[in-house]
């Protein structure tokens, strides 16, 4: 489950961070407890197989300790996202429980991890929608969006039967084109650091304006102060990234996960849709807006 959980309040338009794509664990049967595995680690307390309900998971398909996730051991449950995969398999796909009908539960844990790429998809698709620099290419994003749209409305074999990575390429083509023009307007050296390795690099008060860091691996790198204002950051791994200080308005594609996996203050912005985590140090403040700076809504295809 992710840290923090957004309310569904948004106008369902292109561009306006549509709620059926954010988490509403409310609405879902608990499929992320439930049908992925994860192993004991720094992330996990316990190794869970696939299909075996979290200890967690209560009846009512809410996580016993979510206000306590971190300190039980469990911070990997809050850097995790289905984009609203849950609780569309859950309400649309099946509109059953696999709890109330066992026979449909393998059929269940087989599609979820199929819807969730493709909200995924949509969710980078939405967000591409909603940056004015990439108005040149709106209608191919419209069309894109629609088209994955209609795979999600299929029956389970349906889903089974789509080509995910054939459908992320496609799309991917149309992000990759979406950061380029966000980037060329952003007016910094704009450094190409795509898939690089900075795991625990240097990089305080950094200039990476306009930088490419699609699939950057972050881990631990020393951020404070950067200067990270329309970069692309799609599937940049920030564990543990000290982003105290940062400045990653407008940043491009960055995910409420990746925040969370990061540790920042008071003074770290972020975009307006972004959520600042509890764990993080400092009080909590909405970063402010400022006119002349590229625009940016919310809150990634994995690895690019």
């Amino acid at each position: 489950m992710p840290d923090t959980h957004h309310p569904a309040g948004s106008p369902d338009v292109p561009g306006g961070g549509r709620p059926g794509l954010r988490a509403d664990c409310a609405n879902c049967f608990g499929l992320c407890c439930v049908a992925l595995p994860f192993a004991a680690s720094a992330d996990f307390a316990i190794t869970k197989d696939a299909g075996r309900p979290c200890p967690n998971l209560r009846d009512d398909y809410r996580c016993g300790i979510h206000a306590r996730l971190r300190d039980s051991g469990f911070p990997g449950c809050t850097v995790y996202d289905c984009f609203g995969a849950g609780q569309k398999v859950s309400r649309v796909t099946f509109g059953r429980s696999w709890r109330d009908d066992p026979r449909v539960a393998a059929r269940m844990f087989e599609v979820f991890p199929v819807m969730r790429h493709l909200h995924e998809l949509l969710w980078y698709l939405d967000e591409a929608l909603s940056l004015p620099a990439a108005r040149p290419i709106h209608a191919e994003l419209g069309g894109a969006f629609e088209e994955t749209e209609r795979l999600t409305a299929g029956t389970p074999d349906d889903l089974l039967a789509v080509d995910v990575a054939a459908q992320r390429e496609k799309v991917n083509a149309l992000l990759l084109r979406t950061s380029e023009l966000v980037r060329a307007s952003a007016g910094g050296r704009s450094p190409d650091r795509r898939g690089a390795d900075l795991i625990g690099a240097s990089l305080r008060k950094a200039d990476l304006r306009g930088a490419n860091l699609r699939g950057a691996y972050l881990i631990g790198a020393d951020l404070r102060g950067a200067d990270l204002r329309a970069a692309d950051l799609i599937g940049a791994d920030l564990r543990g990234a000290d982003l105290r200080g940062a400045d990653l308005t407008g940043s491009v594609f960055l995910t409420q996960v990746q925040v969370n996996a990061a540790k920042g203050d008071e003074a770290t912005r972020l975009p307006p849709g972004l959520t600042r985590p509890s764990h993080w140090q400092g009080p909590a403040a909405g970063p402010p807006e400022e006119p002349g700076r590229v625009p940016a809504r919310r809150p990634r295809p994995r690895r690019r």
